[in-house]
């Protein structure tokens, strides 16, 4: 099927592209030289997260400057499926990962015949790069999943857990240890992942772990999905800041990590703003773990997006005008372009319009490589 495209843009959207471009990170004694190229990757994906959510996120915080507003480089990417305008979030982010389109559903595979797509996670672990990944959902959900398994469908999560066997991820870090241990088959992957020489945890504390780099982990925080932001989960920025420095010591090549803020998009498939405002601060302050990384590594390049927007969220006047009402049109997703932010070395890359597959081969050539379609 040959790639959808949008003749006519919205000159708004071009002029905001080319003012973020032109914004300054903002002064700080810790920053560091930026190279010519990147060594690591953080992509950030807020699932269902795009321009409203955003938004929203910025007003919430209040006073003080949004992490937002210290990205020197925004674009926006259509996020339409294989063969449908809206995706999910397994045809999103396997079009992140492989950097092509695929049916809604899908988990790292391809048309025309659906077969496997090598992603750039494995590829680059391949390549002496680390690997790893945050999440705030079960390591089978889709999102994750669409960076280490090739499976037809999303649903498929006791399949998904045997293909983390098959890449040497060198950290992971989130919900879902019973899909490896409590299984139809009986099969135990964890005792599988220790004898491959992984250290296997379960909670939220990183004192038991091998930080140092001396081995590759698995911290379990959730025996299926983890609680919301709202119920207490505080985990993402602390495990993303750790990850980060735990990967820098595991190979000199360089890393890639994947963070999700997951829950965003099941906020807003419940049409709950009060569960949608404690996801989205979360989400913001891992971001600012993210930048902080970044700003004195100078080495690290960092990607923010959404894979969908999600819930037709709008931003509505009250009788405060100070305040606002967010409201919904739906509890699904949409085809609404979602942002793009970017900092680091090769992060103007990343201004403009275009596919989300372009995201993939984006990466790559912010690291030296070119990738083909």
């Amino acid at each position: 099927m040959p790639r959808l495209s949008h003749p006519s843009v919205l000159s708004v959207l071009i002029l905001l592209c080319t003012a973020c471009a032109n914004r300054r990170i903002p002064d700080a004694t810790t920053l560091a030289p930026l190279a010519e190229r990147p060594k690591n990757i953080i992509l950030l994906i807020g699932d269902g997260m795009a321009t409203p959510q955003i938004s929203a996120s910025l007003y919430w915080r209040g006073v003080g400057r949004s992490v937002w507003e210290r990205f020197p480089f925004v674009g926006f990417h259509q996020s339409h499926a294989y063969d449908e305008r809206v995706t999910d979030s397994a045809a999103g982010a396997t079009a992140f990962a492989c950097g092509q389109k695929t049916k809604n559903g899908a988990i790292g595979l391809v048309p025309p015949d659906y077969t496997p797509c090598r992603t750039i996670l494995q590829e680059l672990s391949s390549r002496g790069w680390a690997t790893g990944m945050v999440v705030t959902c079960s390591a089978t959900h889709a999102t994750p999943a669409s960076f280490i398994a090739h499976q037809d469908l999303r649903a498929f999560t006791e399949y998904i857990a045997e293909d983390y066997l098959h890449t040497p991820l060198d950290c992971f870090i989130g919900g879902g240890r019973g899909y490896f241990s409590d299984r139809p088959d009986h099969k135990n992957l964890l005792d599988s992942l220790r004898q491959r020489g992984y250290a296997v945890r379960a909670g939220v504390g990183f004192g038991h772990l091998p930080l140092d780099g001396s081995a590759p982990f698995y911290l379990f925080t959730a025996e299926r999905e983890p609680p919301s932001a709202h119920e207490g989960r505080r985990y993402l920025p602390t495990a993303t800041a750790r990850a980060c420095e735990y990967l820098q010591k595991r190979s000199p090549k360089g890393f890639f990590l994947m963070v999700e803020g997951s829950q965003i998009d099941w906020a807003l498939h419940a049409n709950d703003a009060n569960w949608l405002k404690a996801e989205m601060l979360d989400f913001e302050a891992t971001v600012a773990e993210a930048l902080r990384f970044a700003q004195q590594n100078g080495e690290t390049l960092v990607i923010v997006t959404g894979d969908h927007e999600c819930g037709g969220m709008s931003l509505n006047a009250v009788k405060n005008p100070k305040h606002f009402e967010v409201a919904f049109t739906s509890r699904l997703h949409s085809a609404a372009m979602v942002p793009v932010f970017a900092y680091g070395p090769k992060a103007n890359l990343f201004s403009g319009i275009y596919d989300n597959t372009d995201i993939y081969f984006k990466m790559w050539e912010a690291l030296g490589v070119k990738k083909e379609w």
